[in-house]
């Protein structure tokens, strides 16, 4: 299986926005002006071309979950 490219989604305190950054790189993709704005209404799955696994942090830099598009793609949905 291939590697799909990874995302995080956090919030920076210095523009006070909420960026979607490529891992590794450290480009910024996406910037949001509140969290739900970016994870309402299918806004990650296209900002990440459809495929991709998406870190969403709280604002303390934590994990709070982890999406992957196509679903089908999530390791942890394969039996």
């Amino acid at each position: 299986m291939a590697k799909l490219p990874r995302f995080s989604l956090s919030y920076n305190n210095k523009n006070r926005k909420w960026e979607l950054k490529r891992e590794g790189s450290g480009e910024v993709v996406r910037r949001f002006k509140t969290k739900a704005a970016a994870i309402k209404g299918g806004v990650l799955e296209r900002a990440v071309k459809k495929l991709g696994s998406v870190r969403i942090r709280k604002r303390d830099g934590k994990i709070q979950e982890e999406r992957t598009y196509p679903r089908s793609m999530d390791p942890r949905g394969r039996g």
